[in-house]
């Protein structure tokens, strides 16, 4: 007879094995089943969001990692390395409904790739892909968060889930769910078949798109044998949505649950305009040349003529400087002819007084030519250069040739005057239903 260890291990082993994967990566902050929880906001309208750039502000959140955008691809969830699952959770909730995803999934042992609604109260319905399998996408359901592994299905899509874009629907009333691959349909659950309706989904969902690797090797045994195998981080896997169409067949703006049944009778519809249904339908934020274009006639004349109020008074302004610059070149130039003249008079008048002005010493300090006579800027030698003796009876006259081989200083040394920029593959009508 085994020992209760032994029981307790294999029950543990049995239950990793058939608990749900994806009910293990779902949580719910607060559980209409257990207490009184705020109301949820609607989406309230249809739309379809394109992810060659950032979804509308408000309408999906980004968690454990980073999507991009591309422009031709769309968004890529990509698992880098060991903790990322990379997932946009939409900030709205539809109550009844239908989505439709052109999705590529991921390559990879272990990589799960999904597209998941789920409830406040775990209700839940999946397409999951599987990174070991390229043939087959998965099917599930769950109601109020049991675990049933009976629930999954299996369906070959053609041409293969990884190489190549598919259309990934499901149809939500409260009569039944269905699931359609490129508009074909592959699966229907009517409410009566899950425990008679009490498992069936039915409260309000918001829509998950993400990757995560169901085959880390610190995930439950069962998990990682269901999702194929233990994950290499090698390497990345990226899975890839070009567009999302979400159509909520509810109308209004928040959704609560006024028991703790879980049922779809318990749920209350607020009237109104979701902020969901304002974020999608505000209007772009303008460019300048749009912004422009929009003004009134009557506008646009006001600012050519307060435009060209602003380029007269440039232009006046640009002539007055015009004005005072050459007045004041005038008066610039007029001192320098001064100054030559001065110069020149001055030359003139050391001629005629018999004096070369070449043959005198400057040493620094200021001359004042308007005295005619020499200062301490300008000095005459007590004795003739090149001598020792004393003062000659005769007074040296500068003027006269000096004698050899002594140079007279010049009046300035050369020295200091050194120059210093989709629409949805295989769609179909809305189906018809209501909660």
């Amino acid at each position: 007879m085994p020992s209760s260890s032994s029981l307790v291990a294999a029950l543990a082993l049995l239950a990793s094995v058939l608990v749900s994967p994806v009910a293990g990566q779902l949580h719910t902050d607060c559980n209409p089943l257990n207490e009184t929880c705020p109301a949820d906001p609607a989406l309230g309208t249809a739309h379809t969001f394109v992810f060659n750039s950032t979804p509308p502000a408000g309408t999906f959140n980004t968690t454990a990692g980073v999507v991009s955008y591309s422009a031709d691809l769309g968004a890529a969830f990509t698992i880098n390395r060991k903790g990322e699952s990379p997932t946009l959770i939409s900030n709205f909730y539809f109550f009844g409904g239908r989505t439709e995803v052109l999705l590529r999934a991921a390559s990879g042992t272990g990589i799960i790739s999904s597209i998941v609604w789920s409830s406040d109260v775990l209700d839940e319905v999946d397409w999951e892909f599987m990174g070991g399998n390229a043939t087959h996408a998965s099917t599930n359901y769950f109601g109020k968060g049991h675990p049933d592994f009976r629930n999954a299905g299996y369906h070959p899509v053609a041409g293969g889930v990884q190489d190549d874009f598919h259309n990934y629907t499901s149809t939500w009333t409260e009569d039944k769910l269905e699931w359609f691959i490129d508009g074909e349909l592959i699966r229907t659950l009517h409410a009566k078949d899950a425990n008679d309706s009490y498992y069936y989904p039915q409260t309000p969902m918001k829509l998950s798109l993400g990757i995560w690797a169901g085959g880390d090797p610190d995930q439950p045994k069962g998990t990682i044998e269901w999702a194929g195998g233990e994950t290499d981080y090698s390497r990345p896997y990226t899975m890839w949505v070009k567009s999302a169409f979400v159509e909520d067949y509810s109308t209004g703006k928040e959704y609560s649950y006024s028991d703790n049944s879980g049922s779809w009778e318990s749920i209350k519809i607020v009237s109104g305009n979701s902020t969901a249904f304002e974020n999608i339908h505000r209007e772009p934020e303008k460019s300048l040349s749009e912004k422009w274009e929009a003004l009134p006639a009557g506008t646009k004349m006001g600012v050519y003529g307060a435009a060209g109020g602003v380029g007269g008074l440039l232009i006046v302004a640009l002539a007055v400087y015009s004005f005072k610059q050459r007045r004041r070149g005038r008066r610039e130039a007029a001192l320098a002819a001064q100054r030559e003249e001065q110069e020149r008079l001055e030359l003139e008048r050391f001629r005629k007084e018999g004096r070369d002005p070449d043959a005198l010493r400057f040493d620094g300090a200021e001359y004042k030519g308007a005295a005619g006579v020499a200062t301490a800027a300008y000095a005459v030698p007590d004795s003739p250069p090149g001598t020792s003796a004393g003062p000659p009876a005769a007074a040296w006259d500068p003027t006269g040739p000096a004698p050899a081989p002594a140079a007279v200083p010049l009046l300035r040394d050369d020295a200091m005057n050194s120059p210093v920029g989709p629409p949805r593959n295989n769609s179909f009508p809305p189906q018809q239903g209501r909660f």
